[in-house]
C-alpha cells in the first residue's frame, strides 16, 4: 500500500503546472495560448524571460525531487528513481490539464538530480553545451535521452530502467521538435533576461 500510495504522491506532484501558474501570477496570461503552447520552462522564457523561465524550471525540478525522496524513503533508490519517472509522467500528462502538459524535461533534471547528482552534473554541462552553442534547447535534451539511461544502469538495473523509460517517455514528447530540427524549422533560445 505504501508502495502504491508513494507512486499516486508522485504523479500528483509531477502534475502541479507550475510553468502555467509562474506565468498567470506574472501577469503574462494563460501560457498555453502563446508561443508553442507548452507549459514548460522554455516556452515561459519566451513570453516572461529568463528569470521566470529560471524558477519555472527550479520549481518543476523540486516537485520532481520530492518524489524522488518520498520513493526513497518508502523503498530505497531503486524505487525512488521509478517515483522520479512517475512524477515526469505526471509533468507530462497533468490530471489538472486533461493530461495536456510539458515534456518533461526540468522534471527529468530534478528526478536525476536527487538520485545521482553526478549524473545531473554530466547531463547538464551537456545540455548547457550543446543549448549555448546550438542555441536549440531540444538538441540539448535529445542528447541527455541518450545518455542518461547509460548514466543509470551505472548505478544498478534498476535506476537504469527507469532511467531509459524517462528518456523514451521524454524523447516522445519531444517528436515534433526533432521533426523540426531536422527539417530546420525548430525555434532557437531567446536568452533574454527579461521582457
Amino acid at each position: 500500500m505504501m508502495y502504491i500510495l508513494g507512486l499516486i504522491a508522485a504523479y500528483l506532484l509531477g502534475s502541479v503546472p507550475m510553468g502555467l501558474l509562474l506565468t498567470r501570477l506574472a501577469g503574462k496570461g494563460d501560457i498555453r495560448k502563446v508561443g508553442s503552447g507548452n507549459i514548460g520552462a522554455t516556452n515561459v522564457m519566451r513570453v516572461g524571460g529568463l528569470r521566470l523561465a529560471g524558477l519555472t524550471w527550479l520549481l518543476d525540478m523540486l516537485k520532481a525531487i520530492v518524489a524522488v525522496w518520498i520513493g526513497r524513503t518508502i523503498g530505497g533508490d531503486g524505487f525512488a528513481a521509478w517515483c522520479g519517472f512517475v512524477a515526469v509522467i505526471g509533468h507530462c500528462y497533468p490530471v489538472w490539464l486533461g493530461f495536456k502538459g510539458g515534456k518533461g524535461i526540468s522534471s527529468l533534471f530534478g528526478a536525476v538530480l536527487a538520485v545521482s547528482p553526478l549524473a545531473f552534473i554530466i547531463c547538464g554541462i551537456e545540455w548547457l553545451l550543446v543549448a549555448l552553442f546550438s542555441g536549440f534547447s531540444s538538441l540539448g535534451a535529445v542528447v541527455v535521452f541518450c545518455i542518461l539511461p547509460l548514466l543509470g544502469f551505472m548505478l544498478g538495473a534498476s535506476i537504469g530502467f527507469a532511467f531509459l523509460a524517462i528518456s523514451l517517455l521524454c524523447l516522445w514528447r519531444h517528436y515534433q521538435n526533432i521533426k523540426r530540427l531536422i527539417n530546420g524549422t525548430e525555434s532557437k533560445i531567446d536568452w533574454r533576461w527579461k521582457k
